[in-house]
């Protein structure tokens, strides 16, 4: 909360910076929500004093500033900035005052509230990009110019030609500005970020700002090569709007009808758009919200505009932006935060991993106080030191981490980070191989514990009950120290346990009988904790049977997605640790299924062919995944142009929207079991 007029000047200043960063140097040192918060608190600030507003204040300005590398351009109509909500309560108000500007209008008999049969609005999502003006003259590509400050941009025509979705001519023969945002896949980010990586280059912090430094390079080869797409969001100047009519069969010109026509001129189509009421737009926020992930670019928010472009040309403009529309902002994906601590983690294989510890951040709807940071390699090469400020990133089901150090925050109190040179478990001294750091004691507790926990989940021996705490406390009370140790407890050990009773007690003992004779052997591999060996390798090894344990490194080789060090650790492994692998073998009986003639058979409809299964059905859906992998199948969790085909049950959502964009086979469980019948 700003509370005197040096702490607004001090925010203005704080925001200057990061936009200079964000939009000229396109190297970002906050996260969006972190200047969000910010930018809110300056504009509360002037709310409530009015006659105190800085003439410098971002709140009266668009975008950022200009660059010095390219020819300057003035749009023929300016580039506004647009309003942002960030939730239902923002959204209420936005549409009162919307309601309260219509009913100033000269159209307000006809618009006389936004809940009228009249008054519609086009939805669409909000990627997240660099703003780009393209300007047709007589159907020919004649500038594209970033948006600069809203009036005046950057000429990058050379650099938007090398985009592949942005048409050399279009057949509308009139002046024309169309308006879209240059994106660039999550796919070619990744990619993009590797190739950098592997060169030494400072990696990108996200696909926004790799799209913007693509767009400003002065070498269009190199732009070229980044793949990018681009959006159209609307049009500006258009020299004969009543002439657009021509290329659609509906009654009246609106925004949503523009936006149609940009796709019979060339332009990619929309994934999705909508024209809706106000009383269901936060339910269309919502479903675009759940499905955010299943687009192939970075989405940051939801796009609300009046539809009808009389009430907008009526409604006009405030200094920065239009009053006829808002961007309803997403759950930030992308947060600051700062490293307060490293704490050491010891992993089942003995491996040991720093942790980042920070303040607990509301990230995607959850609190995120710690991220890995791999090894202290990573952390030499990134620089990352004790009170950095950085980039901390989720999205979807990924694992919170930490993309960049915004060293231009530093402060000189910052504190290097050491490799340790003990446990700090069991205060053994460590080995160093390459990049990894290692315990080698095996009577680690840290270890024993990560491997016991291994061991008890759900795609290994699936002990219900048995997680992460059970675990430390059967370990602590000395009741177990090894795998073999869980089948020889009883009801007794348990009940002299804090927290424990008879239903518990019995649960639990339950569980463990129950995984005896009762596990796939891939289970049976996976729970040994062999590193490198997960579960798609440990199903290709439980294919040959228990003979797998025998075989020699070059059998190991021919095993197809097996390379030298997969083969190398499960080879010894085995030979080091045979007494205990047939030890453990003789408990639990797995049950062995040779299936490797199955696999091998070409015949098979699903031989090699890369599926992906999504919705509800009769049996779980690692039942369907088993059943699919037993006969040849490649069975992955996302939609992509490498997917054959998709099993699809009740209520399967985005991933069957894009198999169907795709062009991808769709089949249905019954289907499945027609065709290996």
């Amino acid at each position: 909360m700003i509370y005197n007029q040096d702490e607004y000047i001090k925010a203005i200043q704080t925001l200057l910076t990061y936009a200079k960063h964000y939009y000229e140097l396109d190297n970002p040192i906050a996260s969006d929500s972190e200047y969000d918060d910010l930018y809110k608190q300056v504009l509360a600030y002037e709310e409530s004093n009015p006659d105190k507003i800085s003439k410098d204040s971002p709140t009266r300005k668009v975008g950022g500033g200009i660059l010095k590398n390219f020819s300057k351009n003035k749009h023929i109509k300016r580039m506004w900035s647009l309003d942002d909500i960030f939730n239902k309560k923002d959204l209420n108000s936005w549409l009162i005052k919307l309601n309260n500007a219509i009913a100033k209008t000269k159209l307000n008999t006809v618009f006389n509230n936004i809940d009228s049969n009249d008054t519609y609005f086009c939805i669409s999502p909000k990627y997240d990009g660099m703003s780009l003006n393209l300007l047709y003259k007589n159907g020919k590509l004649h500038t594209a110019t970033t948006r600069g400050d809203g009036e005046i941009g950057e000429i990058v025509t050379q650099n938007a030609l090398t985009i592949k979705n942005i048409p050399k001519t279009i057949p509308f023969k009139y002046d024309i500005e169309i308006r879209g945002e240059v994106v660039l896949s999550k796919q070619n980010f990744d990619k993009l970020n590797k190739e950098r990586e592997s060169s030494n280059q400072p990696l990108f912090a996200n696909p926004r700002n790799a799209a913007a430094g693509s767009m400003r390079q002065l070498d269009t080869k190199l732009t070229e090569q980044r793949n990018l797409d681009f959006v159209v969001w609307g049009i500006g100047h258009c020299e004969n709007i009543q002439a657009l009519e021509n290329y659609t069969d509906k009654k009246n010109l609106n925004f949503y009808n523009i936006l149609c026509i940009t796709e019979k001129f060339g332009f990619a189509k929309h994934r999705y758009i909508n024209l809706v009421k106000a009383c269901d737009i936060e339910k269309e926020y919502q479903k675009i919200l759940k499905d955010r992930d299943s687009y192939e670019f970075m989405l940051d928010g939801f796009v609300i505009v009046v539809d009808d472009l009389a009430l907008q040309d009526t409604l006009g403009f405030t200094q920065k932006s239009p009053r006829f529309a808002c961007a309803y902002k997403f759950p930030a994906t992308e947060v600051t935060i700062q490293i307060e601590s490293i704490t050491p983690q010891v992993g089942r294989t003995g491996i040991i991993t720093p942790v980042a510890n920070f303040k607990p951040t509301l990230l995607e709807g959850a609190y995120i106080s710690r991220a890995t940071l791999h090894n202290y390699k990573e952390i030499e090469l990134k620089d990352i030191r004790i009170k950095d400020y950085c980039l901390l990133v989720r999205s979807g089901d990924v694992i919170p981490k930490i993309t960049k150090v915004l060293k231009e925050r530093r402060t000189n109190n910052e504190v290097i980070i050491t490799k340790p040179t003990l446990c700090p478990i069991c205060n053994h001294n460590l080995s160093y191989e390459d990049i990894y750091i290692y315990c080698n004691n095996p009577n680690c507790d840290a270890i024993i514990k990560a491997s016991l926990t291994h061991f008890a989940s759900k795609k290994c021996m699936n002990i219900d009950g048995v997680g992460e705490s059970i675990i430390n406390l059967l370990v602590d009370s000395k009741l177990i120290k090894e795998y073999k140790d869980i089948y020889s407890l009883s009801k007794d050990d348990l009940l002299k346990l804090e927290g424990f009773k008879d239903k518990k007690a019995q649960n639990l003992i339950n569980a463990i009988t129950n995984s005896i004779n009762n596990r796939e052997f891939w289970r049976f591999i996976h729970s040994l904790g062999i590193l490198h060996i997960g579960e798609v390798a440990s199903k290709k090894l439980a294919s040959y049977g228990d003979c797998i344990f025998d075989y020699t490194i070059e059998q190991l080789i021919e095993i197809d997605g097996f390379g030298k060090d997969l083969a190398s650790s499960f080879y010894h492994f085995c030979i080091n640790n045979k007494e205990f692998i047939q030890e453990l073998k003789d408990i639990i009986k797995p049950q062995i299924t040779i299936t490797t003639d199955i696999q091998r058979d070409t015949n098979s409809p699903f031989y090699n062919k890369v599926c992906v299964i999504t919705g509800s059905f009769d049996i779980p859906r690692d039942e369907i995944k088993q059943m699919l992998e037993s006969y040849g199948a490649k069975v992955t969790s996302s939609v992509s142009s490498k997917t054959d085909i998709l099993i699809a049950g009740d209520k399967a959502g985005s991933k069957l929207e894009k198999a169907k964009e795709l062009d991808i086979e769709i089949m249905s469980l019954n289907e499945v079991r027609e065709q290996l019948t």
